[in-house]
Parts: structure tokens; sequence; C-alpha cells
């Protein structure tokens, strides 16, 4: 059975969910802000899906994958016909699986009509090679992007980063998952079985009409509050149902959102283990109940089933809406008994402040509906900041607003020193590339810069990855040299 697996009707136990607010906040319970009535039932009866790992080619010693960004059909409640974009497929786009010191090349070929651009969201790519704005790939026209896998084991995810067009391009679909593996995670006694006991979960909220359709349209609150969906999917499902094995399982997460902000918790209380932020292991494992993640963040977790009687069930669910998204049905283990160890990763040593050469300020703000970093908006003629490489330095990044924001910076990856003048929190402590500041937070994060710009003309971005504000201009970008 598929994604467009059509909903069965159930009248026993359905629980629509109707959600008439509309928050202020990323992180708050509003939902849509042209339909008010969510299409998540609380009845899972559709399969849930695991989209599938790319095929590549090996050439002269190079892990070759060819994507086409395209334009396609869904049906999401097996009514309406929603037209939608994804990559090699009509929706959302494979797995890129590649592993530390691969060389890979990625030939991106562009039939959607429109111009665009491919990101590879989390990768310390030269910036020649990176997706952004700068790397234009025309209607009918292939953008090659050859480089080596230069990170430690992450999962990361690739999505279009045209200016201006970013925000539609998503919501369309084109979004996929990257895992990067490498030989110490692989050693670890970690669930790793891809679909079987370590699943991709892409969350994602659209707003949807009562036949399952949507198309991306933003109101002047949609604009200044980023674009918020009644009807929350996963891997492009709606109220999906999954078997896992009574064992450990993991979940690689991804808020895919536009705007949205989630607080994902299972029910019951079941708690879990955070092993992984954005850019690899944790130290230790971090025993959480709930975990916040604002747009563009990823976080690994562990979950162990075996004391849940089979046939059991648990949903997965957003704390800030009440929404549950997918449902975990417990089955007979066939897989071997994992056992997540006290002891992740001997390799991640932290940079201290005192290494620190300088503080370089951004300020994110807003006013009378525009977006600023450090009082500009994005100028793509206009470089803002040269860092240096090899150079350690603090990145103090404060939201100035009364509206949520995040901070996602290209190239390279930061440890949070500080939140709101504390110690960040344990499960915040790994190398991230994207962070959460709800309205008036303030972070310190510390950084060095590994890959240098080759050229001015192919800079490294920053941005909030509400991806209206990013299309609005709050986005910069830079040079490492």
């Amino acid at each position: 059975m598929d994604r467009r697996s059509f909903l069965k009707t159930s009248a026993k136990g359905l629980a629509g969910l109707a959600i008439t607010s509309c928050g202020s906040g990323g992180g708050g319970s509003g939902m849509g802000s042209s339909a008010n009535v969510s299409l998540n039932t609380g009845v899972f009866t559709r399969q849930f899906f695991t989209p599938p790992e790319a095929g590549f080619s090996v050439v002269a010693g190079r892990k070759v994958f060819n994507l086409t960004m395209q334009r396609g059909t869904q049906q999401f409640t097996g009514q309406g016909v929603t037209q939608t974009m994804g990559i090699n497929g009509n929706f959302l786009a494979p797995t890129l699986r590649m592993s530390q010191n691969d060389l890979v090349d990625l030939n991106v070929t562009n039939q959607l009509g429109q111009e665009t651009t491919l990101h590879w969201h989390g990768m310390r790519v030269p910036s020649l090679m990176d997706g952004g704005p700068h790397q234009k790939i025309l209607h009918n026209a292939t953008w090659n992007a050859a480089y080596a896998v230069v990170q430690r084991a992450s999962t990361n995810w690739y999505h279009p980063h045209a200016h201006g067009s970013t925000a539609p391009q998503v919501y369309a679909g084109l979004a996929g998952m990257l895992i990067v593996d490498d030989a110490e995670t692989l050693a670890l006694d970690l669930p790793k079985t891809y679909g079987a006991d370590d699943f991709p979960v892409i969350v994602q909220d659209r707003d949807m009409a009562a036949d399952g359709t949507f198309a991306y349209s933003v109101s002047q609150m949609d604009k200044i509050q980023g674009k918020k969906g009644n009807t929350i999917l996963v891997n492009g499902v709606l109220d999906a149902s999954l078997d896992v094995q009574a064992k450990e399982v993991r979940f690689r997460l991804l808020n895919g959102s536009n705007a949205r902000v989630y607080n994902f918790a299972f029910s019951g209380g079941l708690m879990f283990k955070q092993i992984a932020t954005e850019q690899g292991l944790l130290a230790s494992p971090i025993s959480l109940s709930n975990i916040t993640m604002s747009p563009g963040e990823r976080a690994e977790i562990v979950v162990d089933f075996s004391a849940i009687a089979v046939g059991q069930s648990v949903r997965f669910q957003d704390l800030n809406t009440g929404i549950a998204l997918f449902q975990t049905k417990v089955v007979a283990r066939t897989l071997a008994i994992t056992t997540t160890p006290t002891v992740l990763s001997t390799t991640l040593v932290p940079l201290t402040r005192g290494q620190a050469s300088r503080t370089r300020a951004f300020v994110l703000s807003m006013n009378r509906g525009n977006v600023y970093i450090n009082n500009k908006q994005f100028d793509m003629n206009r470089l803002d900041e040269a860092m240096v490489l090899n150079q350690v330095e603090i990145l103090d990044i404060q939201n100035a607003s009364n509206m949520d924001h995040n901070f996602h910076i290209h190239g390279a990856h930061f440890q949070l020193l500080s939140r709101n003048g504390v110690a960040p929190l344990a499960h915040e402590a790994g190398l991230k590339d994207t962070v959460y500041l709800p309205a008036n937070a303030r972070v310190e994060a510390i950084i060095q810069f590994t890959q240098y710009t080759a050229s001015t003309t192919a800079p490294y971005m920053y941005h909030c990855h509400i991806l209206e504000h990013e299309d609005a201009g709050m986005m910069g970008q830079f040079t490492v040299a």
C-alpha cells in the first residue's frame, strides 16, 4: 500500500480535531489561516510511508545520484487531487544515503517550469556546491554538485533555496532526507536497519481544504507569522499507522514545515532517548519526554517498545496543537535486540569560549511587517560578513521581536554556549546548524569555519528558517577566506 491509500471510513472512535485559533507565535496552537478544521482525525487508517533510499551508480570511485525536480499530483485523503512537486516522484523525495569520506556527484535536473535551486541543508560542502540562491537551475537545465563528504554521521535534508520562492516550492513537496553514516556510529549497538527499526519522520503542515487538497497562498498575516497549515503530514501521509517491533526503534525527526514549531511527544508519557542533534551523535543519550523543534531542526531519538504488549499502540503527537501525527503499533520482534550505549561518541570535542577570537552579533528583528538581520534585508549583490578560515568565533544571536524565529547557517556547524544567559539544555549540547529563538530569546553559539568560499559570487547564507521570513529578506551572506 502506498502513501495515497484511500481513507477507510470508520464511525467507531472517530475524533476530528477542530482548531479555530490562529496563534501569533510559531509555537502557538493556531493552525491554518484560511481553513480552521484539521483533517487529522486521530483514526490511523493509512500505512506509514518510508521514503525509499535513492539509487546510485559508482563511476570512477564516485557515487552518482540522478535527481529530477518535477511536477506531479497527489491525493492525500483519497478525494481531491493536489498539484504537487517532487524529486524523482510526485511528492517529496527519496532519501539520499552517503558515508563519511564518500566522493559524490549529484546531477539535478529541473523540470518544474520555473527557476529553482537544490540546497544540501546541514552538509559542509564548498560554497559553489551548496545549492543556495546563487546556484540557479533554469528549467530544463541540469546542475551538478560534486563534493567530498567531510562530516560525521548526521541526519540532514535537501530542499530548494531560490530567493523569493523557497517557501512555495518546499510547500509543494520539494524536500527529502539526507543521511550520512560513519564508522563510529555504525559500530554502536543502535537500531540501524532503514525502514525496519530506523525510520525517517518528516513532519510538515499544510492548509488543506475539506477534500484534502492544498495550494500555497499567503495572507499578510502569514507573511508576518509564517505559513501554518491546519493539517499535519508525516512523510507526506495523513493519519498513518506504523508497525514497530517490540524492541528499540530509532526515529530521525525533521521539522520540514515552513513555519510551525512542534513539541513532539509519545502518548502515555513514554520516554525516549535523544542520541543526536543535527550534526551528529551526542556524547551520551539524553532521556526526554518531549522535544521542541523549529523549522529545519533535526533530532535522532531511540524509543524502547519492548515493554509494550504486542498489539498495543502508542501515538506520536504534537503537544502544541494536541494533534496525534501517527500511530506506532507494536508487533512481534524479528530483528536483533539493541541496547543504546551509555557513551555514544568519544570524538565530540567541544570548542571553548577561550578559543574564540571574536564575537559577531546577529540581531533578528521585524518592523511594520518587514524582516531584518542586523537592520538589513537580503541583497544578492551585497556581502554582509567576512569570516576567516579555521577561526573560532562566538555568534551572539538575538531575536529582538515578539515573534518566533530561528537561525540557520550554511557550510558550518556550531555548539551552543548559552541560552538566555544560562547554560543550554543537555539535549542542545551537540553540534547544530539550526537553533530555535522564541520571542526575545538570545543564544551564544561557538563556531569554526573549515570550508572556504572559492568565489565572492558564491557566498554562504545565514537566515531565519521560517521560510516566509527567509523569502521576505531575513537572510544574509558571507564569505570564508
